[in-house]
């Protein structure tokens, strides 16, 4: 019976959805102690590590102050923030709060945008986003907004740092890692899969 049972085939538990995203800029990081903002690319490359060239990337990072209730800070950790994801509308909503016409992603830091995915910076974490080309992104949480983009937007756009915090609140993408290396390209889509979706009752 017990044989049975562990030849039993094993079901999917992630669910393909018909939701697409659609690249819409690409971006890399060069340098993370001089600034924030990120260079536009219309092709990357990812690797376990994340994208080649990216001061964001790497296996392992040191902790920093979202997890000092976790661990101290400075501590060797698993590298789940090698990626940020920002969403084309939720862009367009921070610029209208903050009164821009155009809130462009390199002050945010970006890797990569995506068009086309309702609320994306309140995806399941564990979501996957799977390229045609078989790349394939892991979705870690939810990117809660800071000071850093606020000082990159002030200097070009006076004034108009100040609103970034407010308008960012809910959109301001997630953090994500390569899960599958391979290459993404503007224009590229990507399709969503989602975990299943439960309420943990003891915290209800």
């Amino acid at each position: 019976m017990l044989r049975a049972i562990a030849q039993k085939p094993q079901m999917p538990i992630l669910n393909p959805t018909e939701l697409y995203g659609t690249i819409t800029f690409l971006g890399v990081v060069p340098d993370r102690a001089a600034s924030l903002r990120a260079e536009s690319r219309k092709t990357l490359t990812l690797h376990f590590e994340g994208v080649v060239g990216e001061s964001h990337s790497g296996i392992t990072r040191p902790s920093c102050v979202r997890v000092t209730s976790q661990y101290p800070k400075g501590t060797e950790i698993r590298n789940v923030r090698q990626l940020s994801i920002l969403s084309a509308e939720e862009l367009a909503l921070m610029a209208a709060d903050m009164g821009m016409d155009r809130l462009p992603p390199e002050y945010l830091g970006a890797t990569l945008v995506l068009s086309g995915i309702p609320d994306l910076t309140l995806l399941p974490p564990n979501s996957r986003l799977i390229s045609e080309n078989g790349t394939s992104i892991t979705v870690d949480m939810e990117n809660g907004p800071c000071q850093f983009p606020a000082c990159e937007i002030e200097m070009d756009f006076p004034g108009k740092g100040q609103g970034f915090m407010p308008a960012a609140r809910n959109r301001r993408g997630v953090m994500a890692w390569v899960e599958r290396p391979g290459s993404l390209t503007i224009g590229d889509k990507m399709r969503l899969h989602v975990p299943p979706q439960r309420v943990y009752l003891p915290l209800a």
